[in-house]
């Protein structure tokens, strides 16, 4: 199937070179073009988009507030959104996952790694950039709504819910690692690694694996590390 992709920023030009990255590939298309974040939100919703690209920083509506409407809205729960961002270190890139986007990636990421993020968001198979999105959370994730300890009370009680190998599975998606990787670790299938994740993202309400990132370190389950 054909990956509908909605672009989102505020510079033309650069919405008209990703327009021409995304167009030259067979298995992707884009379906429209957004200068702002509400107008992102109605786009998405009317072109059946499956990936939006959004910039953080646009005026009126930002990216944030697009992805937590995006993510709010039930119509609109097959809606992968990648972040871009011109700074790798960007606190609002954790707020976006937190928001409900798949992940983020640089603007001045390679042309490959951008139609890479596209098929891995569309696909819900693992977190973008993994090992700079975990140094992100590792740096900004403590900071707000949670105890000295790094633990969020209500997201702790809520790991309360999965079975030990739910857990187990839950931080080695922590670790950034695709199914295939998990399977080898544990000395299980991947399709038990699928299923084992699938009813973690049911039973914490995750829109996809890198909420459940988010929901690792939120709950004190994984440590940020400092290097």
């Amino acid at each position: 199937m054909t990956i509908r992709v909605l672009l989102a920023d505020d510079q033309a030009l650069l919405r008209s070179a990703f327009r021409v990255l995304v167009d030259s590939e067979a298995d992707m298309e884009v379906v429209g073009e957004a200068s702002d974040g509400a107008e992102a939100v109605r786009l998405a919703r009317e072109q059946r988009a499956d990936v939006v690209l959004m910039d953080i920083r646009m005026p009126g509506t930002d990216g944030l507030a697009a992805t937590r409407l995006i993510s709010a809205d039930p119509g609109l729960a097959h809606v992968r959104v990648v972040m871009l961002t011109t700074f790798e270190v960007d606190e609002y890139v954790v707020q976006s996952l937190r928001a409900g986007a798949s992940g983020f990636l640089g603007k001045g990421a390679e042309p490959d790694e951008l139609l890479n993020a596209i098929r891995v968001a569309a696909g819900g198979e693992a977190l973008l950039s993994p090992a700079a999105t975990k140094g992100l959370i590792a740096q900004f994730l403590a900071q707000g709504d949670v105890l000295d300890d790094g633990r969020d009370p209500a997201r702790a009680e809520r790991l309360d819910a999965l079975t030990g190998r739910e857990r187990e599975v839950l931080v080695q998606v922590a670790g950034g690692h695709s199914n295939d990787e998990i399977a080898e670790r544990l000395e299980v299938s991947p399709l038990t690694v699928k299923t084992h994740v699938n009813r973690a993202m049911a039973k914490l309400g995750a829109r996809d694996r890198a909420q459940l990132v988010v929901i690792a370190y939120e709950s004190g389950l994984v440590r940020p590390r400092v290097e």
